[in-house]
């Protein structure tokens, strides 16, 4: 029916091109973003998905950071432990070099002091191997927790003793040779004790750079996983914005038609 007050056809080509147009926006804004998903209403259950996933990989890459983190706070004490390793076989020598009876007193005296100086020297590299403040070889009670990956996945680090008394020399002398040749059972006690310490730090440090391993790869499987459920597929997308922009261009030219179509009826009324 030819009619002047209301033009169906305008009406049905402004209500197409409209749902053209709001697809041809939701195919730029895809494409612009880079996602599948940008609001809810995009896919509500892909996006509850994708949030918990992204949570879970944040937690994975801090876990991996923070076992980086302790890896750093390993080495640190580690290499105190190299210097007073070097330390107490030095003491050692010292020990049995005044062991012998072929050393005057004085001579001895000169190696009893170098013998106290590496001690003092023990004492000092023990307190002041720290990392962001935390003490790692002057106490052999505190730990250090290490999280990654979640609430339930931690390690923990343990703290030595390497002061002079954890290591039972704080009273050695070599002034004699009867002192001298004492304190050889004692620095073997010490360096099997340090030994313990620095085979403990290295087992450590290995699992540390394992779990940053695997820690990454969890990250990146989930990575792989959170990109398939909220990643827009190019290909896709740019067949559809395609499709759009013919749509929207055919319902404007149809509601330009449209809304033409109602002054032929003028034609009768001349």
């Amino acid at each position: 029916m030819l009619a002047i007050k209301n033009n169906l056809m305008a009406t049905n080509a402004a209500r197409y091109l409209a749902e053209s147009y709001d697809a041809l926006a939701q195919s730029v804004e895809r494409l612009s973003s880079g996602l599948r998903i940008n609001t809810a209403k995009d896919d509500a259950v892909g996006l509850a998905v994708r949030e918990l996933m992204r949570a879970d990989i944040a937690v994975l890459q801090q876990g991996a950071r923070n076992a980086q983190d302790a890896i750093g706070l390993v080495q640190v004490a580690e290499g105190g432990m190299q210097t007073i390793d070097n330390l107490l076989v030095r003491m050692k020598q010292l020990a049995e070099q005044a062991a012998t009876g072929t050393y005057s007193a004085a001579q001895r005296t000169i190696m009893d002091n170098e013998f106290d100086e590496l001690a003092n020297e023990i004492e000092r590299i023990a307190g002041s191997a720290k990392f962001n403040g935390i003490s790692m070889l002057d106490s052999a009670s505190g730990t250090v927790s290490v999280f990654f990956g979640g609430s339930g996945d931690s390690i923990t680090i343990n703290m030595k003793d390497m002061t002079k008394s954890g290591l039972g020399i704080d009273a050695l002398s070599i002034s004699t040779a009867a002192s001298a040749q004492a304190a050889l059972s004692t620095m073997d006690n010490a360096i099997n004790t340090a030994n313990a310490a620095r085979a403990d730090f290295g087992a450590k440090m290995n699992r540390l750079e394992n779990i940053v391993s695997v820690v990454n790869v969890q990250a990146e499987n989930l990575m792989a996983a959170e990109s398939r459920v909220s990643d827009v597929d190019v290909a896709t997308e740019m067949a559809a914005l395609t499709r759009n922009q013919v749509l929207t261009q055919a319902g404007v030219a149809m509601l330009a038609q449209a809304n033409a179509i109602p002054t032929m009826a003028l034609t009768l009324l001349r």
